[in-house]
């Protein structure tokens, strides 16, 4: 990963000062470690007339790997060779944004004790990045950039120069020129777009991310024309960290037009005033559920069957009662997500010794989910077409056959309760179906028969005497042997 900033200069005003700007030598190459490799600071060309300091960024890709899956950590669910095989060495991207923070940070922050007049002032800049993955293509780069003063060159890379007909990749060269912006100002412009533009991020994104966007983004962020987009990019499109860096913002574009202080502008409300207490979300009330039902199993080893991003798993772990926990998905996508909530590249070896993610179908027949406590499947049959349920049954009662299982699904007769749900719609755009109370009680009640289980039913979430729960919930226990179950 490379990139380069350069400025012109004057006898009165050398171009050298941006050694002194940015805290590092021109006369010295200096390296420094990365969580993912080494970053190293050089000054290809250093005189009064011109001066451009590069960032090299060597990423090892093998420690890229095992920080996002480490020993017995599941991690990361790419495929095996993808794992080696990425653009993450050389295209611009979090990594690369980070080590601008770390390096340059005094930089990023606007303080140089030997030259202060000039990181006040504005440089003649040009900020080259040759390989920036851009999901948007050279137009959104160009909404990005210009809107904060540069002169934006952003050059498609084609796929393979040899095979013009297969045209371009998803990656440009990029050139920034301005004369209006200070140092500081060009440094938090790439920390905060490098990552939206390449929409992804190396690790898991934390609520203190919010508090970095808004550091990074500060005199440019309110008022950009792009805002909402970057900032639900630079947040992973976490929903409730996004609504809260745009409220946020949305403050500081009001203070800042009506010449007053945020605290003036957010005092609406008290610190001692009364509120409407919430309601508890279904999917709360739901892993509640859950956890209330396997505690009273006594189960310590937990699959958790179409984990999704990982909300159950998370919680899970949090119990030292459950000394084994995996999750499985059909989604890879899914699973990186899942990687992510549960910060697997920064876990301690002990906690991560009793996770693991995998991938893979309840379609099939699988021998990694033989042998544990207690299994999951929370919203997950209603997904699946209703031929496919007797391969999901046999999978996970007949051939796993954990000692307990536990089901959730949507209850339909409660969909009338649901004001913003138009009638005869399911909840969800990929549940192939949705039972009522009668219709679950006999698949439970089948499946239980065939695999030699007894089943419980409870309900999840306020239980209206009309239409049930909105969630109902099944609780599988293995009383007798199969054997047993066909004698009978």
């Amino acid at each position: 990963m490379f990139l380069t900033i350069s400025t012109t200069g004057t006898p009165e005003r050398p171009a050298t000062d941006l050694g002194f700007l940015l805290h590092k030598h021109p006369d010295r190459a200096q390296a420094f470690s990365t969580s993912y490799g080494r970053a190293h600071v050089l000054y290809p060309e250093a005189d009064p007339q011109h001066c451009t300091a590069a960032l090299l960024l060597e990423v090892d890709p093998v420690a890229l790997v095992r920080r996002g899956r480490g020993k017995n950590r599941g991690g990361a669910p790419d495929a095996a060779l993808a794992q080696y095989v990425n653009d993450r060495p050389y295209a611009a991207s979090s990594l690369l944004a980070v080590a601008l923070s770390a390096v340059f940070s005094s930089a990023m922050r606007g303080v140089c004790a030997a030259r202060p007049e000039r990181a006040a002032e504005p440089l003649p800049l040009r900020i080259e990045v040759p390989a920036l993955p851009a999901r948007g293509g050279p137009a959104l780069v160009r909404r990005l950039f210009e809107p904060l003063g540069w002169t934006v060159t952003a050059e498609p890379v084609p796929l393979d120069t040899e095979f013009p007909e297969w045209g371009d990749s998803r990656y440009v060269r990029l050139v920034l020129e301005s004369a209006e912006l200070t140092l500081s100002a060009a440094l938090r412009h790439l920390y905060v777009l490098l990552p939206v533009l390449d929409d992804a991020k190396h690790y898991w994104v934390a609520p203190d991310e919010v508090d970095k966007l808004l550091r990074a983004g500060e005199g440019w962020l309110p008022g950009h024309p792009e805002q909402k987009l970057i900032t639900s990019r630079y947040l992973s499109r976490r929903w409730s960290l996004t609504r809260q860096a745009n409220e946020r913002l949305e403050l500081v574009r009001l203070a800042e037009t009506d010449d007053s202080e945020v605290e003036e502008i957010d005092n609406a409300v008290g610190e001692d005033t009364e509120t409407e207490e919430k309601p508890t979300p279904l999917a709360v009330l739901r892993r509640e559920a859950i956890l209330t039902a396997l505690t009273e199993s006594g189960a310590a080893r937990v699959l958790d069957l179409g984990c999704g991003q990982g909300q159950l798993v998370q919680e899970l772990l949090r119990d030292v009662r459950f000394t084994e926990v995996v999750g499985m998905d059909v989604s890879v996508r899914a699973l990186t997500i899942a990687a992510r909530r549960l910060k697997l590249d920064r876990m301690g070896e002990r906690q991560a010794a009793r996770v693991r993610l995998l991938q893979g179908s309840l379609a099939y027949t699988d021998n990694r989910l033989k042998g544990y406590d207690a299994a999951v499947l929370s919203e997950v049959v209603e997904h699946l077409d209703l031929p496919r349920l007797p391969a999901l049954e046999y999978a996970v009662f007949g051939h796993a056959r954990p000692r307990t299982v536990i089901v959730t699904t949507p209850n339909v007769e409660y969909n009338v309760r649901w004001e913003s749900l138009p009638a005869g719609h399911v909840r969800h755009g990929d549940h192939r179906f949705e039972w009522t109370r009668a219709e679950f009680r006999a698949w439970a009640g089948a499946v239980a028969e065939r695999h030699g289980y007894d089943v419980e039913f409870r309900p999840v979430g306020p239980d209206d005497p009309e239409v049930g729960p909105p969630t109902q919930l099944a609780v599988f226990g293995a009383a007798r042997t199969v054997k047993e179950a066909k004698a009978a």
